[in-house]
Parts: C-alpha cells; structure tokens; sequence
C-alpha cells in the first residue's frame, strides 16, 4: 500500500504559476481551505481556475481573485464575489460563465475521457457564440467541449492513506468529478484514518486510484 498521506509543503510542490487548477466546492461548502490557503501564501498567479463559483471577496478562492492570482475563471457564478465582476469589467479578468449543469458535464467528459457533451441549455442565446451547434432528432444542441485541469484540489470527510475518499452530504458537490478530470489530485481531509485502516469498500465514493496526495485537515 502506497501512503498518500503528505504535508502541505510537500503537496506546495505541485502547484506552480499558469496552472490549470479545479477547486471543489459550492460557495465554499466542500472547498480544500488549506489547499487554496498554500496557493495564497505561495503567491501562485496566471491561475486558470475552474470552479462553480468564485465564492466571496474574504472567503475561500475569492481570496484568489482579490488578490489578481487568477487569469481566467470557468465557472457557474460570480455573482457573490463582487471583485470578480469588477475585474472582469475591467478587462483585467477573462472570465467564461457557463451554466451549472454544463459545467458539471464538461468536467464528467474531462473526466471520462469524452470528446464533449451535447446539450441544449444555451441554444440560441450568447452562449452559443463560437460553438458547434448540432442537429439531433430534430433538435438543436450545443456542443460543449470537455474541462481538464493541471492540478485538480478538493475536499473529503474521510480518507485512508491509499486516498479512497468519502464525502459527507452535500459537500460531495463538484470534488468526484473534478479527482477524475486532473493530472494530479491534492485531497484535504477532515479525518485521516490511521495506518491499517481502509474506508469500506461499499462507502467509496472516490476510489484512491485516482488521488496523488491527501492532506489532513486534523477535524473539520
């Protein structure tokens, strides 16, 4: 058994400027607080960063954006952190908004292997702009590219040291997507179980073969 388990410092080692990074989590519920803490400290900038949200000015990855890490935000809202739209007015933030359901696709392709998702949330609207419009039945749809992410971080209950996770409740949001559309997964954890000790199999919800590293969280 390969011990996933690592310091913040030696999981730092993975994070460098113009990344590719997801950050799971819905306005911070199920957000790696540590993970994004590191990425502050470090001074990590030209972020592309992919997330649902961009959370709030003073909490978890608005952080980022207040602080002009990111380059580019792919995500479902903005609309709490009022620096985002700031910036973004400004042309000092490339900012792509997709709808919610769309981005949870385009990570699940990212994820599967896909070439991308055929949707019709968007035909006929701006969001259609630049995109391959498709006939089917009949019907027109979208044809929404899959995400991939250089460094994908996110956030677990529970965790053994061979990285198979378990999400509690609604936290689960975006993270077993995102732990399959990545190079490279960082997981925080709240509860890290000792040497010895697995999560049963029948309560995996993200199989450690997919997770590089776990930090923990020491209680959450």
């Amino acid at each position: 058994m390969i011990d996933k388990a690592v310091g913040l410092e030696t999981a730092a080692q993975h994070l460098k400027d113009g990344m590719v990074v997801m950050v799971g989590g819905f306005l911070g519920t199920g957000s790696p607080e540590k993970l994004v803490q590191i990425l502050i400290e470090k001074k990590i900038k030209d972020i592309t960063l992919i997330a649902n949200d961009t959370a709030f000015a003073d909490q978890g990855i608005g952080q980022l954006i207040v602080n002009r890490q990111v380059k580019k935000v792919i995500a479902s809202h903005i609309g709490t952190n009022p620096e985002t739209g700031k910036q973004f007015m400004a042309n000092e933030l490339e900012v792509e908004l997709v709808p919610q359901g769309t981005l949870a696709e385009r990570i699940r392709c990212g994820g599967a292997g896909l070439g991308g998702v055929l949707t019709p949330t968007g035909v006929g609207t701006v969001v259609a702009e630049g995109k391959e419009v498709l006939r089917v039945n009949g019907r027109e749809y979208l044809l929404e590219v899959p995400l991939r992410a250089d460094v994908a971080l996110i956030q677990a209950q529970v965790a053994d040291r061979s990285g198979n996770l378990v999400y509690d409740k609604a936290a689960r949001n975006f993270n077993p997507m995102m732990a399959m559309a990545a190079d490279h997964v960082i997981a925080e954890v709240c509860d890290l179980l000792p040497p010895g000790k697995f999560v049963e199999p029948d309560s995996v919800m993200t199989p450690g073969i997919v997770v590089d590293q776990i930090v923990s969280k020491e209680g959450c």
